[in-house]
């Protein structure tokens, strides 16, 4: 018998962006926050547009520390989520079709986050991702850098540790 024709690119993206969209939604303080996410094949891109309410010290004016904590938090939660949730939507295990905000996989905890904090973060738009140095069964480690204007000029950097959830 022959195989069925492949489904056209745009019907995969769209299946796609809907799981990204679930698994972002399913965490209330990013919309609270405000953090958006971008995809591009595998890679996200966290967005933490610029609001006044995330200033710390108005004056100088700077980000608040427990705002950028937070972004740096979310954005490697999301990514090892994501990472997760791609490795089982290309394999077949998950239908994207089926992700919502209620029925999603269970994300990873954070174990520890170290913050460092590397220059001022201005009242503007700020980006950041995610790269897993490791993910097993057990337990995950993910670098975050954090940026406004110059990716190779980061404001903060984190890692964090992370317990993975039970698959299953």
């Amino acid at each position: 018998m022959g195989r069925s024709p492949p489904e056209p690119v745009q019907v995969v993206k769209e299946r796609r962006d809907r799981a990204l969209d679930a698994l972002v939604r399913g965490v209330p303080y990013i919309s609270f926050l405000g953090i958006e996410f971008d995809r591009r094949g595998d890679e996200l891109t966290a967005l933490l547009p610029f609001k006044g309410a995330h200033i710390g010290n108005p004056d100088l004016p700077a980000l608040h520390g427990g705002a950028t904590a937070s972004f740096l938090e979310v954005t490697a939660i999301i990514g090892l989520g994501w990472s997760i949730l791609w490795e089982e939507i290309e394999s077949g295990a998950v239908d994207p079709a089926t992700i919502s905000p209620e029925r999603l996989p269970k994300l990873p905890k954070t174990i520890d986050l170290t913050v460092d904090y590397l220059r001022t973060g201005l009242p503007r738009d700020a980006y950041a991702r995610a790269r897993v140095n490791r993910s097993g069964r057990r337990y995950a480690s993910v670098h975050v850098e954090a940026w406004q204007d110059n990716r190779a000029r980061p404001f903060a950097q984190a890692t964090g540790h992370f317990l993975m959830p039970s698959r299953g």
